[in-house]
């Protein structure tokens, strides 16, 4: 059997290396999971989620020139839905994460929440808003080293 791009299969993992996984597919037939498409979080240790014998579902990402398959565990089951924070994270540390929807005046620039956004419009507003606080920050930093400059000169 020839794996085809696209499609699903369910292989046995043969072999693991800091980089990512072997899987057999059928008898002589194999490709490697590399790290970043084991799950749909950071993986920092492979062998956290994976071990050898494991029989794991995969989907064919790419066949080199030379044959080798690539393959990816995370694209062959269905994305968990998107609840919160990503799992493994932890509960979000007080005053930082996203800001409450609906509450107080809509920033300066945007639109408020009942008018539609078009895709340009809030690229350009986000694009706008960015260049003016990178603005502002390169701002402060001027300040700050012309300070510090002025600061060694008289001593």
């Amino acid at each position: 059997m020839q794996p085809e791009i696209g499609n699903i299969y369910e292989g046995k993992v043969t072999g693991i290396t800091k980089f990512g996984a072997f899987v057999e597919l059928e008898p002589g037939v194999s490709g490697m999971v590399h790290i970043s498409e084991v799950a749909n979080t950071f993986v920092s240790e492979i062998r956290d989620h994976l071990t050898e014998g494991d029989t794991v579902k995969v989907k064919v990402i790419g066949i080199s020139e030379e044959g080798k398959i690539s393959l990816s565990i995370k694209k062959a089951v269905p994305r968990p839905s998107n609840t919160g924070r990503p799992a493994g994270r932890g509960p979000a540390p007080a005053g930082r994460g996203p800001a409450p929807v609906g509450r107080g005046p809509a920033p300066a620039g945007r639109k408020p929440a009942g008018e539609p956004q078009t895709a340009q419009s809030s690229f350009e507003d986000m694009l706008s808003r960015f260049k003016a606080s990178s603005d502002e920050r390169m701002g402060d930093i001027k300040r700050n080293m012309d300070s510090k400059r002025r600061g060694s000169r008289r001593k």
